[in-house]
């Protein structure tokens, strides 16, 4: 008489157990993946005893295997967290050894480095200096808190300003036959913009719009553009920098090249005599409708200092300045492995790779299978609680059953010992 099926079965019922006692107990753990016990059953072969005479020796748990199923993500009101939705694991970093996590729940340190709870570092592509990203080796991502510089609205990376307006074309010659900023009767319309020179600071461009007599009355064309800075003329005189002429429909007949603003000396220290730029005046009209601004552009701006950082779904980390303007710092890497399962759990949310897992495939967000991040939100463990609250009951009756086969197998013994 043997009791190995009954005890092998308790033991497979308790090791149950325990798997199902570590879910319930996670179900709040961020990033947590449930387990489920694997059994298979157990045969002692031998010799001169056929298929259809063998009986089993029990049973045993053959794996624990961890099921990566998304969890729900939950938001958050830290632009830090992050949830991944679909595969992969954030790659971290101790001191060089990596390590692999689905819990992001991250933050800065004083050093400026993307931590969690437990100070790895969290690991991807460096941003330069203009915030371009170098999809190289993955490092640690360290985000800076200077300040970005000033770009001067001239500065070749800024671009040309743009104006785009609608001139009236019932407008008359002004009374005033010289132009002069001060005196509205010398100009027909007049519009202004922000720009900022060569040390970020800001200067006010006016531009002026003076109709042209007609050469053919009654209708006029032609309009004479004249620029103040700061309420100030130009180095010389006061004279039109270009001259804008419309079509019979009232379509901007375009020059060769967008014409340049004449220079101001400036006394704050910038480069002086300093001009703006171009200005492109595309898509200007002249139709019989009240003048007016549809659309002033330019590329300059002040220095900022860090006021936020947030992360997009390709995982780009995009820092935004108190000056409007945002850069990227850098951009995470996510890891993926040809067996999930066969990674080494570490505890803290953290797993290692092994040979059967297979070595990390890295690569930004949103790239192959790859999931997509999820900014100010953290995915919630998968574990359903109704499943193994089910599962725990049918555990414990496996139990019971296997302790009454243990039971049954002693009463056995005991009526056998009693022959006697």
């Amino acid at each position: 008489m043997s009791f190995q099926q009954g005890l092998s079965g308790l033991a497979a019922a308790a090791t149950a157990l325990d798997v199902i006692g570590n879910n319930v107990a996670n179900a709040s753990t961020v990033g947590f993946k449930s387990s489920n016990a694997n059994f298979s059953d157990v045969f002692a072969a031998s010799l001169g005893i056929v298929g259809a005479s063998q009986v089993g020796a029990g049973v045993s748990v053959s794996a624990i295997q961890q099921r990566f199923s998304q969890g729900n993500p939950t938001t958050t009101n830290n632009s830090l967290d992050l949830a991944i939705n679909g595969d992969g694991f954030f790659r971290m970093s101790d001191d060089g050894a990596i390590s692999y996590t689905r819990n992001g729940q991250f933050h800065l340190d004083k050093e400026g480095y993307v931590v969690n709870d437990q100070q790895l570092r969290l690991t991807g592509y460096p941003a330069g200096v203009n915030g371009q990203i170098s999809q190289s080796s993955p490092v640690e991502l360290q985000l800076s808190a200077s300040q970005i510089p000033p770009r001067a609205t001239s500065d070749p990376l800024s671009g040309n300003l743009g104006a785009v307006l609608n001139l009236d074309s019932r407008d008359t010659v002004p009374l005033v036959a010289a132009f002069d900023p001060a005196d509205p009767g010398s100009y027909n319309f007049s519009t202004a913009l922000t720009v900022f020179d060569t040390l970020g600071v800001s200067h006010n461009l006016s531009t002026y719009y003076v109709l042209q007599p007609p050469a053919v009355p009654p209708a006029g064309n032609k309009w004479d553009v004249y620029a103040t800075l700061d309420g100030a003329n130009p180095v010389g005189a006061a004279v039109s920098f270009t001259t804008l002429e419309f079509t019979n429909t009232g379509t901007l007949i375009p020059p060769l090249a967008p014409p340049v603003l004449p220079d101001w000396n400036l006394s704050n220290g910038a480069v002086t005599p300093w001009s703006p730029g171009k200005m492109d005046f595309t898509g200007t009209t002249q139709f019989g409708s009240a003048s007016t601004v549809d659309r002033l552009t330019q590329g300059g701006y002040a220095s900022g200092n860090l006021a936020g950082v947030g992360v997009g779904s390709d995982g780009i980390l995009q820092g935004r300045y108190s000056n409007g303007q945002t850069r990227s710092m850098g951009q995470l890497v996510l890891a993926t492995f040809a067996d999930p399962n066969g990674l080494l759990n570490l505890g803290n949310n953290q797993w290692t790779a092994t040979s059967v897992s297979g070595p990390e495939l890295i690569g930004a967000p949103a790239s192959g299978s790859r999931g997509v991040i999820q900014s100010a939100a953290v995915e919630a463990s998968n574990v359903d609680l109704t499943q193994e609250l089910v599962a725990m009951i049918t555990a414990q009756r496996n139990y019971q059953a296997n302790a009454q086969t243990i039971k049954t197998q002693d009463q056995i013994m005991q009526t056998l010992i009693n022959l006697r």
